[in-house]
């Protein structure tokens, strides 16, 4: 494996090197926007250099005339020499006379001199009575304080009109894109394959869709060798499963094992306020990716702008329809020797348009469904390879303890139990942490809550209702732990743990699953004659389950192998607008009956078994309200053992 990637690393150092032989140095920095200064500071520069050129002229205007003393300016105005006078202030300007100009050793004609701060009322009378032109001027300011009247007004005007540009830019993403008028430039992040990305060695589970994907790696790798044999480069290829299970970070890894240009973007990042913009961003982007094929651009959360077209009411021709009709139209437009592969993921294939899943387009499928109990260990031992473990800590146990986690539930896990390890002080990560992170993954954060003693004995009786429930029923999921401690938006839990993945509901199975969520509501009638609102939860999931089993599953006498569903969960309005009802309202209030005779049926049988119980009830709610928290071991010793086998 060593030697493979050495080579691997060799044939990306030879890519580099000739990539720098064919094209010049790309002045772009790592967000793909060159290095230059805001535009703002580009207007202010130039006013300053404006400022600047407007000084020194002035400045050699001036340093044209030759200055005298007041003295010398006095004995040539006597001689005749001086022709004209410019009085300004305590400064005089003026020109020699053409006689004054042969005995001018200097040969100037202009001059410029100061009359004292005392001043010389007789000034006035010798230029006249020297037949001096006289011009007379009212002090002004300076050349600086001049500049800055002339130019300060302009200023303030020109760096409001920036500052409101600049903002109006932020306001609708303008800055990102380049500016007002670069809005339809791409704004998908782009990692180089000179990047150190991820690869399929660092995600743990999904073999599957490992195995899926390494059909697209080795023909990125080697397009000419599939292309020899006549095969086509699949177009798109749609991930799809519940969030969390790693669709984007699966992404990365098929760009990281192929080594290429890598352009990422969400379905929301094309939608602005403007019509077009959209449209727009998708030329832009797929005209970057075709520039430096073979690469992959993967667009997450695809059904932002994946939906069917003409789905709402009147089937407008908005903003969205416009980008997607552009999507739909760059996927025809590849040419055979263009090596772009476009990967999405979603969470909802079933809103997507028809046109975006048939071949040729996201006609390639790869499912990502969360991991069973051996990948859930596997991405535990990636998540907790940098941590300190405890001897105690079995990675095992806590996987079959977090049936139906995600990659990412592990992993916050994970980071839940080094954050508990952290407030105890504790130099490894224990056991225990692990249950405590679970706890709150699950249930929420504990919660203040001051309860009176007769509400914790009420909610200690229902938790021990569910508990006993599901030790009374041979089907239901084993126990875990109950505790009366407020979590999250709970009073009480009652946990309990699959001995495996379940991907199939049976009858019996579903029918004691119901029991327990009806046994806290039991226990309450039971004990106290009349029930609390503290069973509301309990009644909804109980219902809900219940409809599908008579609605859905076919496991009802009365109604058969029928699916009555309704279109309570249709997306869009358009859609359960136009949808025709497929059944009488006879057929449903023959559902109706048929739910309420299950769950009274099974709410029976319910109450049966906990009176026949009932010291075995008292005697676990009792030791509940006293210690609030019991794991299983706990109430297998409290119990007789013969409780747990009762059918």
């Amino acid at each position: 494996m060593s030697n493979d990637a050495g080579r691997f690393d060799r044939q990306n150092d030879q890519k580099r090197d000739d990539q720098r032989q064919r094209k010049p140095l790309d002045p772009m920095n790592e967000t793909g926007q060159q290095n230059q200064p805001p535009q703002w500071v580009r207007v202010l520069n130039v006013l300053l250099l404006a400022f600047v050129i407007f000084y020194l002229i002035e400045l050699v205007s001036q340093s044209g005339s030759p200055e005298i003393t007041y003295n010398e300016f006095k004995e040539r105005v006597t001689a005749g020499q001086v022709a004209e006078v410019t009085i300004e202030g305590h400064q005089v300007t003026g020109t020699m006379s053409a006689a004054g100009d042969s005995d001018d050793p200097t040969g100037r004609q202009m001059f410029r001199t100061h009359i004292p701060e005392v001043g010389d009322t007789r000034i006035v009378e010798l230029l006249e009575q020297n037949g001096v032109t006289i011009t007379a001027k009212e002090s002004g300011p300076d050349v600086l304080s001049r500049l800055m009247v002339s130019f300060l007004p302009w200023l303030i005007i020109l760096g409001l009109i920036i500052f409101f540009w600049q903002r109006m830019q932020r306001q609708m993403g303008g800055q990102q894109s380049g500016g007002l008028f670069n809005m339809g430039k791409s704004k998908a992040k782009r990692f180089s394959r000179d990047e150190p990305g991820k690869t399929f060695n660092d995600i743990a589970g999904a073999d599957n869709a490992k195995k899926d994907l390494t059909e697209i790696v080795d023909y990125l790798k080697n397009p000419a060798f599939y292309q020899r044999l006549g095969a086509k480069l699949p177009r798109g290829l749609l991930m799809v499963g519940p969030p969390g299970t790693g669709k984007t970070l699966m992404a990365r890894a098929v760009a990281g094992e192929a080594a290429v240009p890598f352009f990422s973007i969400s379905g929301s990042e094309f939608i602005e306020m403007f019509v077009g913009v959209g449209a727009s961003r998708v030329r832009n982007m797929f005209e970057e990716a075709r520039k430096e094929s073979p690469s992959i651009i993967f667009i997450d959360e695809l059904d932002a702008i994946g939906r069917s077209r003409g789905a709402g009411v009147g089937g407008g021709h908005d903003e969205r329809e416009q980008t997607l009709n552009q999507i739909l139209s760059e996927m025809d437009g590849f040419s055979p020797h263009e090596t772009v592969v476009v990967i999405a993921a979603t969470n909802r294939p079933d809103v997507l348009d028809p046109a975006l899943l048939r071949p040729g387009r996201f006609d390639r499928k790869v499912t990502l469904d969360r991991p069973h109990r051996q990948a859930r260990e596997k991405i535990l031992e990636i998540h907790t390879k940098a941590m300190p473990l405890g001897d105690d800590v079995d990675l095992a146990a806590v996987s079959r303890r977090t049936v139906g986690f995600a990659g990412a539930d592990l992993e916050n896990l994970a980071n839940e139990a080094a954050l508990f390890a952290g407030r105890d002080d504790s130099k490894v990560v224990c056991m225990r942490h692990f249950d405590m992170a679970r706890d709150k993954v699950l249930m929420g954060g504990k919660r203040e809550q001051n309860l009176s003693d007769e509400e914790k004995r009420v909610i200690a009786f229902h938790e021990s209702g569910h508990a006993l429930t599901a030790l009374l029923f041979p089907k239901a999921d084993p126990l875990e732990k109950v505790t009366i401690i407020p979590r999250g938006r709970a009073l009480g839990m009652t946990e309990q743990a699959p001995d495996e993945d379940r991907l199939n509901m049976s009858a019996s199975y579903a029918r004691d699953r119901i029991a327990v969520m009806l046994g806290g509501r039991a226990s309450e009638q039971l004990i106290f004659n009349e029930v609390s609102s503290g069973a509301e939860n309990d009644i909804e999931q109980a219902t809900k389950l219940a409809r599908r089993m008579i609605a859905r599953w076919g496991m009802s006498e009365v109604i058969g192998p029928m699916s009555v569903s309704s279109s309570q969960e249709e997306v869009f309005l358009g859609h359960e607008i136009s949808r025709e009802r497929d059944f009488s309202e006879a057929t449903a209030e023959k559902v109706d009956d048929e739910v309420r005779k299950l769950i009274t049926g099974i709410e029976k049988e319910v109450n049966k078994r906990l009176e026949e119980n009932r010291d075995q009830l008292e005697r676990l709610a009792n030791t509940l309200f006293e210690e609030e928290t019991l794991e299983a071991s706990d109430i297998d010793s409290l119990l007789d053992i013969e409780v747990r086998r009762d059918s």
